[in-house]
């Protein structure tokens, strides 16, 4: 049976702390729904009603364009070891860049790792949980330092040119790019 609630609890942020990995699910009201798996210490609840993850470079930039077209995102925590739970965080995001404003005072919030590319900052409409009994056990063995370390060794002229050819989404939807390398911390 699943649960609602307006904000997120004291339960459902000691849940949260305790996850290695969350998913991150947007759609754009045409094209693709893009789902990510997120891991690193990149998640924050910043209230009850508001949760921020930093965002490192990769692949593409869906959640930015997603965002930017629509708002509509859901973040998926789920407990692999006992108790068996899922929690769902639904709400309206954007991202913030390095060159926007309040930046300086979200990054405070983090320890910024190389690669740095965005924070996403959610408002909160409602928080659901349900059982996850359907969901296998699993133990966690250790973060890949792949992304890190790739980011960490790039040449920051190099990597700003990079993500400066990133301002559509696959479906075209237009994004922003970050204005600067962020070196961050390799991990």
């Amino acid at each position: 049976m699943a649960d609602f609630t307006d904000a997120l609890t004291d339960d459902h942020i000691a849940m949260i702390e305790q996850q290695p990995m969350f998913f991150v699910a947007t759609a754009a009201p045409m094209g693709r729904i893009n789902l990510s798996p997120k891991g690193y210490d990149a998640f924050r609840v910043l209230s009850p009603k508001r949760v921020a993850y930093l965002d490192l470079g990769g692949s593409g930039n869906e959640t930015h364009a997603h965002l930017s077209a629509d708002g509509r995102i859901t973040i998926m925590f789920n407990n692999f070891q006992q108790p068996a739970n899922i929690l769902r965080i639904y709400g309206r995001g954007l991202p913030v860049l390095p060159q926007d404003e309040g930046w300086e005072k979200l990054a405070s919030q983090f320890t910024l790792l190389a690669g740095t590319r965005q924070i996403f900052v959610i408002d909160v409409e409602s928080v659901q949980t349900s059982c996850g009994w359907g969901v296998p056990m699993m133990t966690f063995e250790k973060e890949r330092q792949t992304l890190k370390k790739a980011h960490a060794q790039a040449n920051p002229d190099e990597w700003a040119a990079k993500m400066s050819t990133r301002i559509s989404s696959i479906d075209g939807l237009p994004t922003r790019a970050t204005d600067r390398y962020i070196a961050g911390e390799e991990g």
